[in-house]
């Protein structure tokens, strides 16, 4: 058995017109939630094995923040291939995930993040910003992670909820 735990980043800032969508910070609101997100995984036992982040600087932070908060004491991946990614983006990322990690999280974007929970556990699910999910996946190699994997959603955290 696998934990897979899906974040999507905390609340992003518009305020400066000029960065480019990839460089968008956290707002303060992000900078609160995310340490929130990161304290609940650390009250449910569920602090990751690994994280792996998307490259986007809102997302990289969340990771950063959360993984400050739950006491993930790992590097964190980065990886490029998070941003505008796909349900099947985030499964080839997962598939190579070494199987020593029981426990991974990724740290990215919608529409995708809602996609990947859908598409596994087939229950439609609202990622708001900072939003969490904790899925308990029937496999015992990261490889075997497909569309047609049995999982199950365990529970699904938004920090306005806390």
């Amino acid at each position: 058995m696998k934990t897979l735990l899906v974040l999507r980043h905390a609340k992003s800032s518009w305020s400066n017109d000029y960065l480019a969508d990839h460089e968008r910070p956290l707002n303060d609101r992000g900078k609160q939630d995310a340490p929130r997100m990161g304290r609940l995984l650390q009250a449910e036992d569920l602090t990751p094995d690994l994280i792996i982040s998307s490259s986007a600087e809102r997302a990289l932070t969340t990771a950063e923040l959360v993984a400050l908060n739950c006491g993930y004491d790992n590097e964190i991946a980065v990886t490029r291939r998070f941003y505008h990614a796909d349900a099947e983006d985030y499964l080839a990322v997962l598939g190579e995930v070494d199987d020593a990690y029981e426990r991974v999280m990724v740290v990215g974007h919608n529409p995708g993040m809602e996609e990947l929970v859908e598409d596994l556990t087939g229950e439609s699910v609202r990622m708001a910003t900072a939003g969490l999910a904790y899925l308990q996946l029937d496999i015992d190699s990261w490889r075997d992670l497909t569309l047609d994997t049995l999982v199950k959603l365990q529970a699904l955290w938004l920090p306005k909820e806390l």
